[in-house]
């Protein structure tokens, strides 16, 4: 199928190019980059180009009738100026242009100049295209404010001109004639710049796009990078945090009641299974090269009796409450408020440790989602060193989390002892993307 039956979902096909136009292309890419090494070379190759156009055949003819001086009457009187007359004025039109870029309206001057000082003793030389070419480069290269001086300087230089012709032709004709190319020099420059001027303006623009993009990229991967951080974060503390307190009580009961260091081990097998399948469903997402990774659903508020009942296990009470129709809400709240609880009792069980007391509380009610985890504290009611006032990441996490839905985070000692963390998310700004958005 060819690219013009394409779909409109497969975007514009590409312009043909024919090799040609590419290879012209290409030359004039080296050529440019060879006149930023070398810029002298450009413009002397231009000087010897317009040499041997046009000073070699007035040059040839004024060698063979070298000996014709003074004038000669055709309706008009031209005058024929000796072999090295006719190179010196041929010189003085065409050397100027070794500087026509870089300083064109001095190259200009002095050009139009010498046309002057030549058609006023009444010479014709094919060297005169180089004014045009002067004016081409003033509209290039020069200023634009100078550019309408020198295009006034090129209607002075060519009345005389006109006027001496005036006996063959029309002056009107005449100026017709030496002012649409004297136009058509100086319309050729201005399309040129300007031509330029939008390539330099696409090449900037393109540079910026790019910047951007990278931009956009890695903010996109420290998003992503500080996304994971956090569910890593929130598996492997949890985890380690009911592994370690498990692992603790077993090696107590181990002494007195080994039932009790047993069922313990078999509530360190799970946790462990557990945060290692978590870890692989994370890292199945993450691994490129898999196609259709291997996904299990992300946890949600029926998944918290599980979680309250694992915290159990490790030893603190844990007392449970839910209000409202927590079932309707989004995927993506569900799983943030699951993780919130989840890091919320971690805590709980770092901090205050095994024997305490934690209640939960989730309410919904209209557009807001009201999360709350108090503990009664240590036994010798110390409280842990999140009152210090470096954040740990836990708590930072819980902020981050609450932020995506203009959240407010309320964490500190509760009035009766222990330690209260307050959520409540507004879920009426909450984002688009669900699910793995948490």
């Amino acid at each position: 199928m060819s690219s013009d039956a394409a779909g409109p979902g497969t975007g514009p096909a590409p312009v043909p190019t024919h090799p040609l136009l590419t290879r012209l292309a290409q030359a004039g890419q080296r050529l440019r980059q060879a006149d930023g090494k070398h810029p002298w070379v450009l413009d002397t190759a231009v000087v010897i180009a317009v040499f041997l156009v046009s000073c070699l055949p007035d040059l040839v003819r004024g060698d063979e009738t070298g000996d014709q001086h003074g004038e000669r009457q055709l309706a008009f009187t031209l005058t024929h100026l000796p072999l090295a007359g006719t190179l010196a004025v041929q010189l003085a039109l065409v050397l100027p242009l070794l500087w026509r870029r870089r300083a064109p309206v001095l190259s200009f001057a002095v050009i139009a100049a010498v046309f002057l000082v030549q058609w006023s003793m009444g010479v014709f030389l094919r060297a005169d295209v180089a004014l045009l070419i002067a004016l081409y480069s003033v509209a290039l290269h020069g200023r634009l404010r100078q550019l309408p001086w020198a295009c006034a300087a090129t209607v002075g230089v060519m009345v005389p001109l006109a006027i001496k012709v005036s006996a063959v032709f029309s002056i009107w004709e005449a100026l017709f004639v030496l002012l649409s190319a004297a136009t058509a020099a100086a319309a050729l420059g201005l399309a040129v710049r300007i031509r330029r001027t939008q390539l330099a303006s696409l090449r900037e623009r393109t540079a910026i796009l790019e910047l951007e993009r990278d931009q956009r990229s890695k903010l996109a991967a420290a998003t992503e990078r500080a996304r994971v951080a956090r569910e890593m974060h929130d598996i492997i503390g949890h985890s380690l945090s009911v592994i370690i307190t498990l692992a603790d009580g077993g090696g107590y009961a181990a002494e007195t009641r080994p039932e009790r260091a047993k069922e313990a081990l078999r509530l360190v097998g799970d946790a462990g299974r557990q945060a290692l399948g978590e870890m692989r469903r994370m890292l199945g997402v993450l691994r490129e090269q898999s196609d259709t990774p291997e996904l299990n659903p992300q946890p949600c508020i029926a998944d918290l009796d599980a979680l309250c009942a694992r915290i159990r296990a490790a030893g603190p009470d844990v007392v449970y409450q839910s209000g409202g129709d927590l079932d309707a809400l989004d995927r993506g709240v569900q799983l943030m408020a699951y993780r919130i609880v989840q890091e919320a009792l971690t805590n709980t069980l770092k901090h205050a440790g095994p024997r305490t007391r934690a209640h939960v509380q989730l309410t919904a009610e209209g557009t807001q989602l009201s999360i709350r985890v108090h503990d009664t504290g240590a036994p010798d009611h110390r409280r842990p060193p999140e009152q210090s006032p470096v954040e740990g990441h836990g708590l930072a996490g819980i902020r981050e989390r609450a932020a995506l839905y203009d959240g407010t985070v309320t964490a500190g000692p509760g009035s009766g002892g222990g330690w209260t963390v307050q959520t409540v998310l507004d879920l009426a700004s909450a984002p688009g993307a669900s699910g793995g958005a948490a």
